[in-house]
Formats: C-alpha cells, sequence, structure tokens
C-alpha cells in the first residue's frame, strides 16, 4: 500500500481515477466542500491535499494546512483563474497549481514534485502503443509507420494539426515505443499556464530564489529526466521562455531560478502545436532558430475531414467505451446518418465527434442512429425529413441547434428532479461538476 494519503475536495469524480493512475493502491479521503474537509482532516491526517476552486472558497482550507505542524501541502486545481488570483493562492500557502482538464501525467508530476516521490513504473504492454489510435485511413496509418520509425530514434519531434486531431496520442505513443518508456513521460501545456509561472514550471527554481520560494521546486525538465518532455501548445510560449528552451536544445543543459549552476538533462522534446509557425514566425512571436531546433522530424496530423473513413470505426469505438460507463443501447449508426457525418467540415476534429457521440448516448433512445438523431451542428441538410413518429424525450424539438438542445436537456433535467443538481447529475449521467459548468454556461439556477 502507498504510504501517503491524500484528501480530495472537489466535486470532480474524475480526479480520483486520476490519481489510480498516477499512485499505485491511492489512500483517498473524499470531501465535496472546504467545510467537509476541515471536518475530515482529522481523520484523514493526510500528507498532500489536493483541491479544486477558487481562492476566496479554499482561501480557509489553505490557512489550516499551513498551520499544521508540520504544514501539510496544498495542490491546487483551478479553471484558469487571473495572474493575480494565481499569485494569491500561492502565496496562501499552495506548493502547486494546476488548470483544468488536469491530464494524468501533470498530475503525476505534481505529485512527484510535492512528495519528492520517484515516478511510478510504467506497466509493460504487449502490444504496439499505436493500437490506441484508431485509424484504417491510408493518411492515418501513414503518419503511424512514421512514428513508429522516429520513435527508435532520440530525435527532437514536432507534431503538427488542428486542434482536436489526436497530438497528444501521438506523442504518448512514440514514447511509449522509444527506448525511453521507462522513463517518466511528462506534460505541460504552454497555453495553460501563467506566462509569469512558466519558466518556474520548465526550469524550477531554488529556495530563497524570490519571496515566495520557502524551498527548492524541480521543474519539468528535471521530472523528465531519462524520459521525454512533451511540450503542448509551443506556439504559446513566451519569447523569454523560447530563447531560454533553444539555449536546452542547443546545450541540454539548464539553469533553475536562484541556481548559481547548470545542470545536465537526459530527455527527449516532443513538441505539438495548432498554429502556422512559419506564420508566427513572420509576425515576429516565434523564434525562427528555435523552429529549427524543433523541426527535427515534423508529423503533421491530418484533419478529420481528410480522413473520412475514420468517423465510422472511431463513433462505433466512442459508443462502446459510452456504452459501458452510461448503459446506452446504441449499437450502431445507420448508413444514411453516417453519410451525414462524413459531409460535415469536422472544425473540432475527433474531439468534436466524441461530443456528439456524447450528445447522442444521452438524447438517442433507439439501438441505430438514424439521421433525424443527429444534432443540426452536423449540417443536417434542410431536405432531411423528420421523423413519423415523436421522439421519446419532449426536448428533441428537430430544428434546433447543439446549445439549445443541450440547454434543454439541462432544463428538463433539473425540472424532473425539482432543481436537485445531485439527482440532475445521475439523471444525465454526468458529475455534478460538469453540470454546474453547464448550468452556469447557460445561466440556469
Amino acid at each position: 500500500m502507498n504510504p501517503h494519503r491524500f484528501l480530495l475536495v472537489c466535486l470532480e469524480s474524475d480526479l480520483k481515477q486520476h490519481l489510480r493512475t498516477v499512485i499505485l493502491h491511492p489512500d483517498i479521503v473524499e470531501a465535496a466542500t472546504v467545510s467537509e474537509g476541515l471536518s475530515l482532516w482529522a481523520e484523514a491526517s493526510p500528507t498532500l491535499v489536493i483541491i479544486e476552486g477558487n481562492y476566496h472558497t479554499i482561501a480557509p482550507l489553505l490557512e489550516y494546512a499551513r498551520q499544521g505542524t508540520p504544514p501539510v501541502p496544498v495542490l491546487v486545481i483551478g479553471n484558469k483563474h487571473s495572474v493575480t488570483e494565481v499569485v494569491e493562492i500561492m502565496r496562501a500557502g499552495a506548493v502547486d497549481y494546476l488548470t483544468t482538464p488536469v491530464r494524468s501525467n501533470e498530475l503525476q508530476a505534481a505529485i512527484v514534485r510535492v512528495l519528492h516521490l520517484s515516478p511510478p513504473p510504467i506497466p509493460s504492454v504487449s502490444h504496439d502503443p499505436f493500437v490506441s489510435i484508431i485509424s484504417v485511413s491510408p493518411q492515418m496509418n501513414l503518419m503511424k509507420q512514421l512514428s513508429q520509425e522516429v520513435a527508435s530514434t532520440d530525435a527532437t519531434v514536432l507534431i503538427t494539426g488542428e486542434s482536436g486531431t489526436g497530438k497528444e496520442l501521438f506523442a504518448e505513443a512514440i514514447h511509449r515505443s522509444s527506448p525511453r518508456a521507462a522513463g517518466p513521460l511528462v506534460a505541460l501545456n504552454c497555453a495553460g499556464i501563467p506566462e509569469n509561472l512558466l519558466e518556474s514550471e520548465l526550469f524550477g527554481y531554488e529556495s530563497g530564489a524570490f519571496t515566495d520560494a520557502k524551498k527548492a521546486k524541480p521543474g519539468r525538465f528535471q521530472l523528465a529526466e531519462g524520459g521525454t518532455l512533451f511540450l503542448d501548445e509551443i506556439g504559446e510560449m513566451s519569447s523569454v521562455a523560447q530563447a531560454k528552451l533553444l539555449r536546452v536544445l542547443e546545450n541540454h543543459t539548464i539553469d533553475p531560478l536562484g541556481d548559481t549552476r547548470s545542470h545536465k538533462v537526459n530527455i527527449r522534446i516532443i513538441a505539438a502545436t495548432n498554429e502556422d509557425l512559419l506564420a508566427q514566425i513572420k509576425a515576429g512571436r516565434f523564434r525562427l532558430d528555435l523552429y529549427y531546433r524543433l523541426n527535427v522530424y515534423q508529423l503533421r496530423i491530418p484533419p478529420l475531414r481528410e480522413r473520412l473513413d475514420d468517423i465510422e470505426p472511431i463513433l462505433l469505438i466512442f459508443l462502446e467505451r459510452l456504452r459501458k460507463e452510461r448503459g446506452s443501447r446504441i449499437k450502431t449508426i445507420a448508413p444514411s446518418a453516417l453519410a451525414v457525418l462524413r459531409n460535415h467540415d469536422w472544425p473540432g476534429n475527433v474531439r468534436e465527434l466524441h461530443n456528439v457521440v456524447e450528445w447522442l448516448t444521452i438524447t438517442c433512445k433507439e439501438d441505430v442512429i438514424q439521421p433525424h438523431h443527429l444534432p443540426t451542428s452536423v449540417k443536417i441538410t434542410p431536405t432531411t425529413n423528420p421523423p413519423d413518429h415523436t421522439p421519446a424525450t419532449s426536448f428533441l424539438t428537430f430544428g434546433l441547434s447543439f446549445q439549445e438542445m443541450e440547454k434543454k436537456m439541462l432544463e428538463e433535467a433539473l425540472q424532473k428532479t425539482s432543481g436537485n443538481v445531485s439527482e440532475a447529475s445521475r439523471l444525465l449521467k454526468m458529475t455534478r461538476n460538469t453540470l454546474r459548468y453547464r448550468m452556469a454556461k447557460y445561466h440556469l439556477q
């Protein structure tokens, strides 16, 4: 069993599953509110507190943790707060800050950093890591072949492509197929961290490097030692951080803040972006020399509209997963409905397809998806006739936009449960946190 005990204070149940993938046999005490967390504190005797919320909500818990003997480290997860609020949270005693949505590898890196643990070993797998990337199209099969070839080397890889095409999946598969697979895969979303905190996240700092630096903190480069550092949204990196990253790529050394010595690092860099870096270079927002250092081996992941043959197998895989999670009765899709999906442009790519499938598992009450079941967001043509029968749920009015349909779905669930958020979340098969987010989106009380 793991000697560490975690107090998890949040409404998002997915975080618990993330913890289970990060640490074997985690001992977790859960609380839905700060007051409940404080009441469970003595029972939990936590070695680490993970809390989700804004500064004013979590301030009492941060104060309580700071007064302990010894103080208990608190890891805060927030929804892209302002720089001012992040600074307030760190000054109040938080040892680290992550933005939602949290990835397992980001949470792993944070816990390793806070508790000075060794990264958990990567379980051995008997199958090709690229199997998890579902595709039948020749374009994607070529990308997988090229990725497998570069995985056996230590070359820096630049993965380009639109949002939602699966760049992170390719980065993970390359790492798992490489000689560094036994080492850690550490990810950093360059767009998800305030600019003034990005440098310390990358390079770490020594105790006393600045006012609130009470103890040394290793950066992502150090945490990725012997493994791979995945820099997502590299086009969002500031000019200062770009210059320092260039030096690391040239000399394989880092300079933590407040440290007078340079430290050698043994890592592989995989970067990804949905930006046109050449256009960024012309506009003076990205360094040409850094681009050439990153662009040793480039993989362009094609958008879904360029590989329409992949829509059906991806959709069926999503259906299978969501059927197990939600008990949906949908088994397949009619050819006529598939034709509608193939005519859609898919600006959100695979992520958009997943959202459509998730919506269908909530709204479609039949075994086979027909054209009239599809949301208008996938551009049902005006000639498509509505069904002769009335849909099972009153909010499925033909012709509504996806946003209108989602709002009506939430309104009906809340009406059926007399405004009880917990009951409504169970009815809709979503977490309370997700439901609250969508209620706020549509200004529902």
